[in-house]
């Protein structure tokens, strides 16, 4: 990650277009922890403009998503399957997002950049299955603005709120375990009853 960060010192927007495309298409960029570092550094007196670091994240998207729609078009599943995984496409990634795309159709699309391991792989689908371009534009894009306006604000938010967010945490914290311990040990009795009830029920 200091790597990346490094890059976006360096090249600016410019960087940040270019991890974001990439990383769409399958190049391993922690998309999410970049979008929400990035959000970070829009703070009054930062390096970045939010308004101008959302247009920038959401073309770098939809350029990587547009490429492997292109890709997924133009080459099929089986060169997919075959040279896939020379940028993360293992089989098994593609099998669970094909199981995706047939259970929600071009839905898949705009809930797959919430879900990892299925972002990557819904739009070379997309273009496999022949989907119309307009038609993947617009689910595509919706997705897309969303997903991006949700980290950056979210690293925006964090960016601003920090010595609040660590107090709240260091002040809660015991709290916090002592309430999820409990919760663990209340399922796991539940649980327990249950299937000893089951058992009973089936002797």
């Amino acid at each position: 990650m200091d790597d990346i960060l490094l890059l976006i010192e360096n090249y600016g927007y410019i960087a940040l277009y270019c991890l974001l495309a990439v990383g769409i298409i399958g190049i391993p960029v922690p998309d999410e922890i970049l979008m929400t570092t990035v959000g970070s550094l829009t703070l009054e007196g930062g390096p970045l403009s939010f308004g101008t670091s959302f247009i920038v994240c959401f073309a770098g998207t939809m350029t990587g998503m547009l490429v492997s729609y292109y890709l997924g078009k133009t080459v099929g599943k089986p060169f997919l399957y075959r040279y896939g995984k020379w940028v993360k496409l293992t089989p098994q990634r593609l099998e669970r997002a094909e199981g995706w795309f047939k259970k929600y159709g071009i839905w898949a699309v705009v809930f797959g950049y919430y879900v990892p391991g299925v972002r990557h792989f819904t739009c070379y689908l997309a273009g496999v299955s022949g989907v119309a371009l307009w038609r993947y534009l617009l689910y595509a894009g919706s997705g897309a603005l969303v997903w991006c306006l949700t980290f950056l604000s979210l690293g925006h938010f964090i960016g601003r709120n920090a010595p609040m967010i660590a107090g709240v945490v260091h002040h809660y914290l015991g709290l916090c375990v002592a309430i999820i311990v409990v919760l663990a040990g209340v399922g796991g009795y539940i649980y327990w009853r249950y299937r000893r009830k089951r058992q009973r029920s089936h002797s």
